[in-house]
């Protein structure tokens, strides 16, 4: 949600690691059509592969190579991470398909990252899940959330105000904004409950006399969590609902201001094909699996997530605890014109505030 931690590397076919200098056009003797290799590599947000190889990447990566023969290389960090990588490699690109979190995916659009490709199935993608001029598509949908120590707090907190209170003090924390797609949406959440800018970083002011510190991982904050050296953290709904299978201290709420409703919003795993992608049509043919009937029918069983595509509806139990959990909470719709022409300046605005 986000991307949105620390970078990690890995060929998904084997499971085993490979080093960054290896992403490279010319490293494999297998030559696909475009002259290069059966591979195609991913820079991806975090969230929706397993360090246990069960995540919902690791399945349709698995289906997607047993297909095609296309060997999937993954590259996984924050969603800001992903994109100054890509931007730093312009002149000599690696990646074929870019999966972060909004804003970051306007971000590299934006920036001349992408080029435009509408996948098979995309045309069942809701409108405001994917660019109008086909740069980019989301693939899983997802939502910004927070977590609880469910041990320690019987009852999640219910307000910002909450949080403000002394016994979070240095059990509390949420990953940077600016960095990663889920601190980030702190920002984007502050401001529309708070009602404005202003009265958000005065609010998140206020909270980091108890906030932990800075994080460029979301991932590792719901592991703190659980053990209890956290009372309270950010995630997005998606990653934070597969890592409670394993982690039974788990809860996710959704803060509301004092008097108000609790809110959230979408925040998609959204894909695109690079722009000069070393192998563009293996990076389609990935892109086509991703938005597949098969792949989007896993999103809830396997990933903990909801299907991009409106025609796939699944009922398995995840599928009813998801409704379930997001049942009463109000969601709302970001400018993300706006946050993208202005995420510098909110970046700043909350450095300031904090002194981070």
């Amino acid at each position: 949600m986000n991307g949105k931690r620390l970078l990690r590397t890995a060929t998904v076919a084997t499971g085993s690691l490979v080093l960054a200098s290896s992403l490279t056009a010319c490293g494999s003797s297998t030559a696909d059509s475009e002259g290069g290799e059966k591979v195609v590599t991913v820079y991806s947000a975090d969230g929706l592969k397993s360090e246990k190889g069960d995540g919902w990447y690791d399945k349709v990566f698995a289906d997607f190579t047993k297909k095609t023969g296309i060997e999937v290389k993954y590259v996984e960090g924050g969603s800001g991470e992903m994109v100054q990588r890509a931007v730093r490699e312009k002149t000599n690109t690696q990646a074929d398909v870019l999966i972060t979190l909004p804003p970051f995916i306007q971000q590299a659009d934006g920036k001349g990252l992408l080029q435009a490709y509408r996948p098979q199935g995309s045309d069942k993608v809701n409108g405001g899940d994917k660019s109008a001029d086909g740069k980019w598509t989301s693939v899983v949908n997802n939502y910004f959330g927070f977590v609880h120590n469910k041990k320690e707090l019987a009852e999640a907190p219910k307000t910002w105000e909450e949080l403000l209170d002394a016994k979070y003090k240095g059990k509390l924390q949420y990953s940077t904004p600016g960095v990663a797609g889920d601190g980030t949406a702190v920002l984007i959440k502050a401001m529309h409950d708070f009602g404005g800018k202003e009265p958000a970083m005065e609010y998140l002011k206020k909270l980091q006399a108890n906030n932990v510190g800075p994080s460029s991982s979301t991932s590792k904050l719901a592991p703190k969590t659980d053990k209890g050296e956290l009372l309270v953290a950010n995630g997005d709904v998606q990653m934070n609902f597969a890592q409670s299978k394993s982690m039974p201290n788990l809860g996710i709420w959704f803060p509301a201001k004092d008097g108000g409703r609790p809110t959230t919003f979408a925040l998609p795993y959204a894909a695109g094909l690079v722009d000069k992608a070393p192998h563009t049509e293996n990076g389609k043919k990935l892109l086509d699996h991703l938005l597949s009937v098969d792949a989007q029918q896993l999103v809830s069983g396997i990933g903990g997530g909801f299907p991009a595509r409106t025609d796939v509806k699944p009922t398995d139990a995840n599928a009813v605890e998801l409704t379930r959990l997001m049942s009463g909470v109000e969601i709302f719709e970001p400018d993300w014109a706006d946050i993208d022409k202005n995420l510098t300046g909110y970046v700043d605005a909350w450095k300031s505030a904090t002194g981070s």
